[in-house]
């Protein structure tokens, strides 16, 4: 068993306005960060960009129990099912996270407070401003940015 914690944010500069995802994967070995720029849509569609992006690459790296923390409320209640879905655009966001979250093991998902989240939410607010600054608004996909854990430092 591979357990990993992820952590996720999305940021939107104004709501809608231009928005971006980030997460960090923190496994046994390494953490992993990953971030995106959407272009213009709302902070609730960059929220669920960052659990999604963060689930596939907690499967790519074959995690098979994971604890997700995010501050967003709407998110992390819909996904355990105490809100329903109103909102049309947020439904096949919502699928494709259920769809993911099924082929984990076990998954236990946490609300936190924006203190405890500040990675995930400085990666989400660093593609909007790369995807502002550097692209003229095209999607950005800038993942994964590694760092080695204490055991793969000075290896090789």
């Amino acid at each position: 068993m591979m357990k990993a914690d992820l952590f996720f944010d999305g940021a939107a500069k104004g709501n809608p306005g231009p928005a971006g995802y980030g997460f960090v994967l923190k496994t046994e070995k390494r953490d992993i960060e990953g971030y995106g720029y959407l272009g213009q849509t709302t902070n609730n569609v960059a929220e669920y960009y960052g659990l999604i992006k963060g689930l596939e690459r907690a499967l790519q790296e074959g995690i098979t129990e994971l604890s997700i923390y995010a501050d967003s409320q709407l998110v992390v209640r819909q996904i355990k099912g105490e809100y329903k879905v109103k909102a049309p655009h947020l439904k096949p966001l919502f699928n494709k996270a259920c769809e993911l979250l099924k082929k984990f093991e076990r998954v236990n998902i946490f609300f936190v407070g924006r203190e405890k989240n500040k990675d995930a939410d400085r990666l989400a607010n660093l593609a909007i401003k790369e995807g502002i600054s550097g692209s003229g608004g095209r999607w950005l996909q800038m993942e994964p940015e590694e760092s080695p854990g204490p055991e793969e430092q000075g290896a090789g």
